[in-house]
């Protein structure tokens, strides 16, 4: 009888932190009830679709793209909040020092790691 090949992957399934982050966010929210696993196929397939042709190294975008999409399909944020905290994380990486981890503050004064 053979062995399973459980060798190490040479590659890293993903090659950003914010891709394991998002993947683990839409399965989160599919268990928990926000959506179904079969909603969320749908939804990815259709960003796939709309950004055309691609060699595969894009495919986290599209999921996150899936993801803002469903999260404010579902009424779990809106629009307007979802923008705002993307700034608030773009302003915050712009201003901290290399090295150093990015702090967002929540408007109550709240700091996000």
């Amino acid at each position: 009888m053979s062995q399973p090949d459980i060798t190490p992957q040479s590659e890293p399934v993903f090659a950003e932190p914010w891709q394991a982050q998002a993947f683990a966010l839409a399965v989160r929210l599919s268990e928990e009830g926000h959506f179904t696993w079969k909603e969320w196929t749908e939804a990815l397939a259709g960003e796939i679709r709309r950004g055309g042709p691609d060699d595969g190294s894009r495919y986290y975008q599209h999921w996150l793209a899936a993801l803002e999409r469903m999260v404010t399909l579902k009424g779990l944020t809106d629009p307007e909040a979802l923008a705002d905290r993307k700034d608030a994380w773009a302003d915050a990486y712009r201003h901290t020092p290399h090295g150093k981890p990015v702090e967002l503050k929540e408007s109550g004064g709240t700091q996000w790691h």
